[in-house]
């Protein structure tokens, strides 16, 4: 009978396992990428899921016949590590032999083995399950990765819980018309709109709780900087003394993220050439301070050329890629939002912006129950539909705050990405549900 121990896996290769393995044979998988034929021998250059490694093909050295090979071929290869300055990460393997796995039906829709793909954002999401085989598309994949492990890193050093909400509920957190509906058997249910009830409800008995989660707005804009479902990094902690203690954890988060990348995203940061912010400290605006800042005529709400203002006047006034802007006016944020007990026509709230474009929303949460339960009723909404969120008030909650991050437009600005659609791996918008 069949037994596993989970030892002797199998691996995949690395580049520091090839440069220590110069002089020497080695064997591992990988899909052809490019081939480039020269005078008497070939480049085969192979993809494997993150490095691409150039490889030579000299019939008098290699057994196995190029003839049959072709870009999106998957194969088995042997053969030695040769030192190269001019080849990417400074070495090449010496093809011995190869077996071939797969062989594609049908050549490549898309120049994937060019540095970008030099296509529309149409014909990219068209053919996206081959556009994500090009380095540079990739890549935004990978500084995804390392933006959500960097942000769990932090948030589990901070102590705190990591969580995993309900993704279909019984009424939304952000209230108004921007929510997905669906047949729950015999009820009507809806997409999360954020894990806000929950991670306030956690907070409770985890004092700390963090959540990477999809997020779901039913909001008919079809532009750069909008998806219908995108990734949301959220926290929640209790104990406040106030907002400012949530803004300058997501200062700490933010370095800490950056300083993940710089030490473990070489690679992907070398392909897609992004220029990471630095961060000393991270200015801070009222609303209306940031309003008169850029010659604003008073208003309700930042508009996205305001945003991008701000991010000039941020960078030129205090050297700041990244600017928060507090107190906004109460009527244009959640029902969960504490107003400003000096004038309870602002809340206490923020928004993070960062070279251009609005990345975070938080804030300090109401905590009382008659509190919570006046504000409700004074933005028209009945308490009766908010039960099971009211009892975590009811029964006793500690001063508390919190935020969400969108992962995917953080991802595009570091990556002076032009739509927010390539920062999503399959994104969801008004014309997209397919791949």
């Amino acid at each position: 009978m069949l037994t596993l121990d989970g030892l002797k896996l199998k691996k995949c290769i690395t580049i520091d396992e090839l440069k220590a393995s110069v002089g020497q044979r080695v064997a591992f998988s990988a899909c052809v990428h490019k081939i480039r034929y020269m005078s008497g021998f070939a480049f085969v250059i192979l993809r494997t899921g993150r490095y691409l490694i150039q490889s030579v093909h000299d019939e008098k050295i290699c057994t196995s016949d190029i003839s049959a090979l072709k870009e999106g071929c998957y194969i088995n290869i042997t053969g030695q590590v040769k030192e190269d300055k001019r080849a990417n990460y400074q070495l090449e393997i010496i093809l011995e032999s190869f077996d071939i796995l797969s062989l594609p039906e049908a050549d490549y829709p898309l120049h994937v083995s060019n540095k970008h793909l030099g296509c529309s954002i149409e014909t990219n999401l068209e053919y996206r399950s081959v556009a994500l085989r090009n380095p540079y598309e990739r890549a935004a994949f990978k500084i995804s990765e390392g933006v959500v492990s960097g942000f769990r890193e932090f948030m589990l050093k901070e102590g705190f819980t990591e969580i995993h909400s309900p993704k279909i509920v019984a009424a939304g957190a952000e209230g108004g018309a921007n929510i997905f509906t669906l047949k729950y058997f015999d009820k009507n249910a809806f997409l999360a709109q954020s894990p806000q009830f929950y991670k306030q409800t956690c907070v409770a008995f985890f004092d700390r709780v963090f959540e990477i989660g999809p997020v779901y707005r039913a909001e008919r804009h079809n532009t750069t900087r909008h998806l219908n479902e995108y990734i949301g990094l959220d926290f929640e902690m209790g104990f406040i003394d106030d907002m400012t203690d949530v803004m300058n954890m997501e200062t700490a988060m933010l370095k800490h993220i950056l300083q993940h990348l710089r030490e473990h995203y070489k690679n992907e940061l070398e392909i897609t050439g992004a220029v990471l912010p630095e961060i000393d400290s991270i200015p801070v605006l009222t609303f209306f301070e940031a309003l008169e800042a850029i010659g604003s005529p008073r208003k309700y709400d930042l508009e996205p050329e305001d945003e991008v203002k701000l991010c000039n006047y941020a960078k030129e006034k205090f050297g700041s890629e990244f600017i928060f802007i507090t107190h906004f006016p109460a009527a244009k944020r959640p029902f969960y939002a504490m107003n400003d007990p000096e004038n309870d026509k602002l809340a206490l709230s923020f928004d993070l912006l960062f070279r251009g474009l609005e990345i975070t929303t938080g804030g300090q949460r109401i905590h009382n129950y008659k509190e919570q339960v006046a504000k409700m009723q004074k933005m028209g909404l009945n308490p009766d539909d908010f039960r099971t969120y009211l009892d975590i008030f009811k029964y006793g909650m500690p001063p508390h705050g919190g935020l969400g991050i969108g992962l995917e437009r953080l991802v595009m600005k570091l990556l002076d990405l032009q739509n927010i659609r390539q920062a999503s791996l399959f994104p969801r918008d008004l014309t997209h549900l397919d791949p």
